[in-house]
């Protein structure tokens, strides 16, 4: 497995090439969960999700001890529109407060028991303005879906991509519109915060910019709208892919991200579950069109990939039922 890929064609190769899950192993994990101590179906969709994470691992009794929480962060020349309630200098001062561990995903992924990585990208050279050009020339987006390709620690057996960059939902927003269609209204919400008036603005922003660039495939979609974290992200879980690690999808960023690889490949997010629904209004849709059933729905809006870092003790309690529960026969216990 290469540690990079060096050019769009080899990307698109890629997930082309990418593999599916184990048929066997998914057989096999589904007749043992007829074999468990209880009566058939009463765990519900642990049941399913344990059977799926067996399938991608190629374990029928899988383990779930290795869990990956990677952070991206990039800057967006799109917030030179006033599309964010912060500044963008909240970027960089998050990803200190990131290291330092006292961010609210750094706790969740402490719970979690996964290993959690920063990787900042160019803070320093925010994209450009997408709403006047693409956000990033063919060579930048390469980089940035490289730096997540590089970023995914093969030993894991589980992944949550995550993501800090004011002005991000702004692309996320032109993103799903250009992929999905429909008003740029129904993909912009108040994202940081913003006010009506605000949230009216983004929306006029993004439509102007989706017009501007009309994007034929989800990498252009991904060059000429996305941010570097959100390419990261798309990177990330393409290699996830390649290495048949389970992917847990955090808010509307993380899934706009993803919409961009289903774009270029329709069974690109197999391996991915939706961790939780956000209270950003349009993420519920942008599921549905991914079709994704979340897992969570509590009414979070922060991002950092705090939704899916919490669920993984969600994927945690599936696997250890199916892999930990006496069958019938191991417990002594009649069928009948």
């Amino acid at each position: 497995m290469t540690d990079s890929l060096p050019s769009l064609d080899a990307f698109r190769a890629a997930l082309a090439a990418a593999p599916l899950a184990d048929p066997q192993a998914r057989d096999a994990a589904m007749a043992r969960n007829g074999m468990l101590t209880k009566p058939p179906g009463a765990l519900g969709r642990l049941e399913d999700l344990a059977i799926w994470y067996a399938g991608w691992r190629g374990d029928a009794r899988p383990r779930l001890e290795a869990p990956q929480v990677v952070i991206f962060a990039g800057n967006h020349g799109v917030t030179a529109q006033g599309i964010s309630a912060f500044p963008a200098e909240v970027t960089a001062q998050m990803v200190a407060n990131f290291e330092a561990g006292g961010a609210a995903v750094n706790q969740l992924s402490q719970v979690a028991g996964a290993q959690m990585k920063i990787v900042a990208l160019d803070l320093d050279r925010p994209t450009a303005d997408f709403s006047t050009a693409p956000a990033m020339t063919e060579a930048e987006l390469l980089a940035a879906l490289n730096a997540g390709w590089q970023a995914v620690d093969p030993q894991a057996d589980l992944l949550v991509t995550g993501e800090m960059g004011i002005g991000n939902t702004t692309s996320a927003a032109a993103l799903a519109h250009a992929l999905y269609g429909g008003a740029a209204a129904n993909w912009a919400g108040r994202g940081t915060g913003l006010d009506p008036e605000g949230v009216a603005h983004k929306a006029e922003v993004v439509a102007r910019a989706v017009a501007l660039h009309a994007p034929k495939t989800g990498l252009e979609a991904l060059r000429c709208l996305g941010g570097r974290e959100v390419a990261a992200m798309a990177g990330a879980i393409a290699r996830a892919r390649a290495l048949r690690i389970p992917v847990i999808l955090d808010g509307f960023i993380c899934c706009a991200a993803a919409a961009c690889l289903a774009a270029e490949a329709p069974e690109a997010l197999d391996h991915c579950v939706a961790g939780h629904v956000s209270a950003e209004g349009a993420h519920r849709a942008l599921l549905e069109k991914l079709g994704k059933a979340p897992l969570l729905d509590l009414g979070l809006r922060l991002g950092e990939g705090s939704g899916a870092a919490l669920a993984i003790n969600i994927l945690k309690a599936a696997v250890a039922c199916h892999s930990g529960m006496a069958t019938f026969a191991e417990a002594g216990v009649s069928e009948d």
